[in-house]
Order: C-alpha cells, then structure tokens, then sequence
C-alpha cells in the first residue's frame, strides 16, 4: 500500500518561490520574490531575495536580498567556500552571485550571459540555451568557454565528475541525443547517444549511470500526435560509450492527459516524480523499491533530493519530507 511521506516541516514563504538549494548538510536555501500590486512593474525583473532555513526545524536562520531576481533563467547551488550560488537575471543583465551560507552578506557578483536554464557546482557552473553552452568558473565567476556548433540546439544539461552530458537536435534529422563534454575545458569528448530520439524530456547522471526519460511525440499539429508513450532508459557511461542496462515504460496516455513527470537521482536511487506520487527505482537495475505520496508534489515548482530528504516548493510554501533512501 502506498503511504504517505513523513514531513519534517513545511512553511509559508513570503512571497513567491521560483527556486530552491539545498546539499548533503546544512541549511535549505529558498530564493523568490514579493509580486507587485496588480502584477505591474517597470522593469522586466523583479527583485529576488534569498532565505536559509534549518534543514531540521524550517526555522528561519537568515533572509537578504539577492542580486537575481525574477525572469528568463535561473540556477542555483552550493559553492566550495561556504557560499550559496544563484545565478539568473537581474536590473543590469543576467548575473552569477555568490552570497554567505552564514549570513546572506552579499560575496560578489558578475555579469553573465543571459540562458534558460544552469548546473550549479562548486567548481563551475555551465548554462544552456538552444544556440550555445557556456562553462563559468564558480568563485572567481568568470565565463571560460563556450561551446556551439553549427546544426545543433542544446537543451538539458547532467553531470558526472568531469564529464558534461548535454541533450541536443540535430537539425537536419529533426531528433534528439546526447553529447558528451569536458566540464572543464568544454572540449567535446564524442557523442554518447546519436540523435534517434523524438524528444527527451529530461536527464540524470551519475558515475554509473545515465537515465533519460524520453517520448515518443514527433513535433507537428495535435491532430496527428495521438497518444505519447513516456520512457525511463537507462545506460552505463563506464567505458566512454552509451551500453544499454535498461527502460520501462511510465505513462501511456494522450497528449491532453499526460501527467507532468520529472525524475532525480541521488545516492543510487532514481526518484520519479508523477502528479503527487513519487516512485523510488534502483538506478542500475530499473528495480521498483517503493513509492510514497508526497502532499503538494502536484503543485511543485521546484524539488530536489538529497540524503533522504525531499526539498518541494510550492508557489508559497517549502516542505521538507523523509523519502525512501
């Protein structure tokens, strides 16, 4: 029978949440904004500000306001010198900050190229739009290379130690598939998956495994989409090349009822994230190991997993919830 996860805590945020971090250890890092009156504003961002809550309690330890604000691409993470890194837009162009995990006080900031979505490391940070990739060095937060080529969009990003898997299209070939960078450099280390898939909806990785989940809908009028069949498939990454381990199908509906499905791996273990249902998998073997319903999954912004714990924002609240570890 499927139970319902244990909460540690959950509160109310002021304001709206669009983005969350949090590690191994130490505090849950919140970052949102306040709404103007109406929904009106004179700039395209709105201010951002950032808040530390204790991992254990929810008990509010700090809350600053942060260089990033709202708008077009967000990221954010942990740096390597007890820092919290958010990167995204703000009054002046879109930035990388780095803000005291202590205290909030502001580290130092620079500006960045504007991106849809970032991989925050503490060693670097890379961000994605369809027309280039580019790799920024987390403290000294200086861009260090960049990577394009003619005939490809790049779409998710997923890391494993030094190497960078990258979801691109091949124009010509209308498909999707997966190269593989050096985080470092950003030199390209061959492709791990040649383009043959309609469309990859998301990635996960870790030094033994690398897991897509993908769909079978070929871009075109609705008319013709008919139903979508969403994928977990799952390769090792150890010899260099893409070996087959394992897929399963996990949803099988029409375009109109297809559930919003996400996945995350920590420490081995392959979370799925289905409406409000969330299914713990062995991420070598594909092996069910439980599942649990976690209240407000459905309404997620924003999740993450680490150590048995699961960090959900809502539009207004943060729950932490003890999940299958």
């Amino acid at each position: 029978m499927t139970r319902t996860a244990r909460r540690r805590w959950s509160r109310e945020f002021q304001g709206e949440i669009d983005g969350i971090a949090f590690g191994q250890s130490g505090p849950v890092f919140l970052h949102g904004y306040d709404p103007p009156a109406g929904g009106k504003w004179i700039d395209n961002v709105i201010p951002g500000k950032l808040g530390a809550f204790d991992r254990a309690t929810g008990e509010e330890l700090w809350v600053s306001p942060c260089e990033v604000g709202y708008g077009r691409g967000f990221g954010s993470g942990l740096g390597d010198e007890g820092d919290v890194v958010v990167l995204g837009p703000s009054i002046k162009g879109h930035r990388i900050t780095r803000m005291s995990l202590d205290s909030g006080e502001l580290i130092g900031a620079n500006e960045i190229q504007a991106f849809d979505q970032a991989l925050v490391a503490g060693d670097m940070c890379v961000t994605v739009t369809p027309a280039r990739v580019c790799g920024i060095m987390t403290s000294p937060m200086i861009d260090v290379w960049t990577y394009n080529r003619e005939g490809e969009r790049y779409h998710i990003l997923a890391r494993e130690g030094n190497r960078l898997f990258l979801v691109y299209t091949h124009e010509a070939r209308k498909r999707q598939g997966v190269l593989c960078l050096d985080v470092e450099s950003g030199d390209t280390l061959g492709g791990f998956l040649d383009p043959e898939f309609p469309v990859i909806h998301n990635m996960v990785a870790n030094e033994d495994v690398v897991i897509l989940l993908t769909g079978n809908r070929v871009p075109g009028p609705l008319s013709r989409r008919g139903k979508e069949e969403l994928r977990l498939q799952a390769f090792s990454p150890s010899s260099g090349e893409a070996t087959p381990l394992w897929k399963e199908t996990v949803a099988n509906e029409s375009v109109d009822e297809l559930p919003d499905v996400s996945i995350a791996l920590d420490s081995g273990k392959l979370y799925i994230a289905r409406g409000a249902m969330l299914e713990v998998r062995d991420g070598l073997t594909g092996r069910v190991l439980g599942d649990v319903t976690l209240p407000g999954l459905d309404e997620r912004v924003a999740w993450q997993i680490s150590q048995g714990a699961g960090l959900l924002a809502e539009e207004n609240r943060a729950s932490v919830f003890e999940v299958p570890a």
